[in-house]
């Protein structure tokens, strides 16, 4: 679990970030989750964005990938969520 201050740290390393994945009206399936975590191991904080034909609440697909990819949920912004899962092989982020 993430402190307020490591959040708030994330968060601020998020900023500058591109969504490098987009969940659209067909929602999430296992193979996103799949991708997910996979990316997650190689950059440990990503931006993922809900389209606008996407139905379903973000709050909702924000814990639903955040539990299958094993990861935190740092910030949901409107329709953009920010994940983060520290990386066994290839960790970059030190946490305060």
């Amino acid at each position: 679990m993430l402190t307020g201050k490591q959040k708030r740290y994330l968060r601020s390393l998020a900023h500058g970030l591109q969504p490098i994945f987009q969940v659209g009206k067909g929602g999430t399936n296992e193979h996103m989750v799949r991708q997910i975590a996979e990316a997650l191991e190689r950059r440990e904080l990503i931006k993922i964005s809900v389209l606008n034909n996407n139905l379903d609440d973000p709050k909702e697909i924000a814990e639903e990938l955040a539990e299958g990819a094993g990861a935190e949920l740092v910030q949901l912004i409107g329709r953009t969520i920010v994940l983060y899962k520290e990386s066994r092989e290839y960790k970059q982020i030190e946490l305060p």
